[in-house]
Formats: structure tokens, C-alpha cells, sequence
């Protein structure tokens, strides 16, 4: 299994800058971070090099629609190892887990957004990943967290029911915000989650990054397909 990993929102649109993040990020027990900001400005190697942390180019697509989704895809699938949408409205998480080009629905069930038998088959087909954001428990109390419970409870019986890919998170804005592995496991067995299962959401991040890479290696001459004698002689 890949070690564990966090996905964190860096400066400018979160208040914490990359090396800020990688440096707590160490201390806690994290091999890796995808960092989710778009335009955000780091030395990922010489970040990584220098807390022991490998540091993962992501982008978090944030749009209304889904025509602005389709959008996006088009313009940042090149520019990240890690390309994610955010969720909030049932048209747009509909259309994230139907795209193969995405490799992270987060958020599903924020804001208006749900999430249904459809969609977790959908996402299994896909192998689009959906995120367990278990900020909102973290950062919020009465109704809201009662409502974000809920909401992570319906999304586990889904994922478990059809085997639908995920990955897990504490989605912090701020390097206060975030938790070590062992407190997001030991949160997750309060909540109804087996520690493994949390294990394998915070390992998937890792798991995720590798097999993009390696895609986007110049022995490949498209996703999943790989270079073979006759090309390279060719």
C-alpha cells in the first residue's frame, strides 16, 4: 500500500504556502501532498527534497456547470498529475463521474450536491475517485456537522454497496487545519468507517499520482498505452 497522503488547498486561495504545508505535513506522518491550487507558486523537488515529502501537482476545478467543467478539463488535464472537480450541485457531480479524463469528484456532497446509486456506479465504470471530506466534521458543529455526518454516512453505504473508488481528506485550507493520519482513522472509526477503509482513502491520493506519472511517461503514447517495441525502433 502507498503511504499516506493529503490533498490541501495552498496560498493564494487557501493561507498556507506549500512549504508551509510539506513542513507539517512531515511532522505529522504524511509521505506526500497534493497540492490542489491551481496557480499556486512552489519548488515541488526542493520542497520535497527538503521535508522528505513528495509533493503532487493538482488542480481542483470549482464551476457551476458542467459545460464550464468540460472547459477546464480541456485546458488544466495537461497541466497536473492530479485533476479533481468539485462537487456541490447533482448536474455537476453527475458529470464529473462520467469523465474519465477526472480523476477526483471531491466534495460530493456539498452545498446542494448529492450522490446515488447512479453516480457510484457511474464513478466505479469511470474509475473517477470520490473524496470523504471529513472537514466539515472537523471545522463545524451543530446542525451543519450533524448534516455532514449524515452525508458521509449515505456516501460510505454507497461506496461500500458498489465498490466505488475514494479517497480521503481533512481539506484543509490552512496548515492548522490539518490531521495526522491516525486522528483522521481514529475520527473515521467514531463515524462509522474501519480504519482500513481510511487508511486505503489517504493511500489513494499516492496510489493516483504514481499511475499518472507513469502515464504521462514518455513511453506512453496515450493513457494506458504503452510504447512497445516497434515504436520505440520506429
Amino acid at each position: 500500500m502507498a503511504g499516506h497522503y493529503e490533498a490541501v488547498t495552498a496560498y493564494p486561495e487557501g493561507t498556507s504556502t506549500v512549504s508551509r504545508y510539506a513542513k507539517t505535513a512531515a511532522s505529522q506522518g504524511y509521505d506526500g501532498l497534493v497540492v490542489r491550487t491551481r496557480g499556486a507558486e512552489y519548488d515541488a523537488a526542493a520542497i520535497g527534497d527538503r521535508y522528505d515529502v513528495d509533493i503532487v501537482a493538482g488542480i481542483e476545478v470549482d464551476a457551476e456547470s458542467p459545460d464550464s467543467v468540460s472547459g477546464s478539463i480541456g485546458n488544466f488535464r495537461g497541466e497536473c498529475t492530479l485533476l479533481s472537480v468539485r462537487g456541490g450541485t447533482n448536474a455537476v457531480n453527475r458529470y464529473a463521474v462520467e469523465q474519465d479524463r477526472i480523476d477526483v469528484l471531491t466534495g460530493p456532497m456539498a452545498g446542494n450536491g448529492d450522490f446515488n446509486h447512479v453516480l457510484a456506479r457511474a464513478a466505479e465504470t469511470h474509475g473517477v475517485r470520490v473524496e470523504f471530506d471529513f472537514g466539515p466534521v472537523l471545522r463545524s458543529s451543530g446542525g451543519q456537522r450533524v448534516q455532514a455526518l449524515r452525508g458521509l454516512r449515505k456516501l460510505r453505504e454507497l461506496v461500500e454497496q458498489y465498490d466505488t473508488p475514494y479517497v480521503v481528506s481533512a481539506n484543509a485550507t490552512s496548515h492548522f487545519g490539518l490531521r495526522a493520519p491516525r486522528e483522521l482513522i481514529a475520527l473515521g472509526e467514531q463515524i462509522g468507517f474501519s480504519a482500513e477503509q481510511v487508511e486505503t482513502g489517504l493511500a489513494e491520493w499516492g496510489r493516483l499520482a504514481a499511475r499518472n506519472r507513469e502515464r504521462t511517461d514518455e513511453s506512453f503514447i496515450a493513457p494506458g498505452v504503452k510504447r512497445g517495441k516497434h515504436e520505440e525502433d520506429g
